[in-house]
């Protein structure tokens, strides 16, 4: 009942009974809901919750009735955040997808890539990504990609 994002937040990470699961994850984005906070806060404690209260398909069939039930206002505010979630997961699902097939290239490529620059290439957003798909075509060497990636 409080008007807390920390209170909201905090709920996620309660020891819970498995089948009040989908109900906190409810009420702890209808909470936040009403806290009326700036997009970054509120990406940051539903992120939170998201991470703690991760539902299997029944837990979520549940989740989703739940929400139903709330107020309109609510319920679109909820709606976003949920939807925000999938579309950040769509996101990073890409982005790992066009990284893999780029190693691949690469190390056809130029061979053996180095830990150190598989990281460097795991830090690349998904714009440059798929600039570097462009660019490895005219890569000869590991000197190259190294390049490539200070100019970035």
């Amino acid at each position: 009942q409080q008007q807390n994002p920390v209170a909201s937040a905090l709920m996620a990470k309660m020891n819970i009974a498995p089948q009040d699961r989908p109900r906190v994850k409810s009420e702890c984005l209808r909470l936040l809901a009403t806290l009326q906070l700036d997009p970054a806060r509120m990406q940051l404690i539903s992120g939170f919750i998201d991470s703690y209260l991760r539902l299997n398909a029944q837990e979520n069939q549940i989740f989703q009735a739940e929400i139903a039930q709330f107020e309109p206002t609510q319920q679109e505010v909820v709606m976003q955040i949920v939807t925000s979630w999938m579309e950040e997961g769509i996101q990073q699902g890409l982005q790992q997808g066009e990284l893999k097939v780029i190693q691949r290239q690469l190390t056809r490529r130029i061979g053996t890539i180095t830990p150190e620059l598989q990281a460097q290439l795991r830090g690349l957003s998904l714009t440059q990504l798929e600039d570097l798909a462009e660019a490895l075509l005219d890569f000869s060497n590991e000197a190259d990609l190294v390049a490539w990636l200070q100019q970035q």
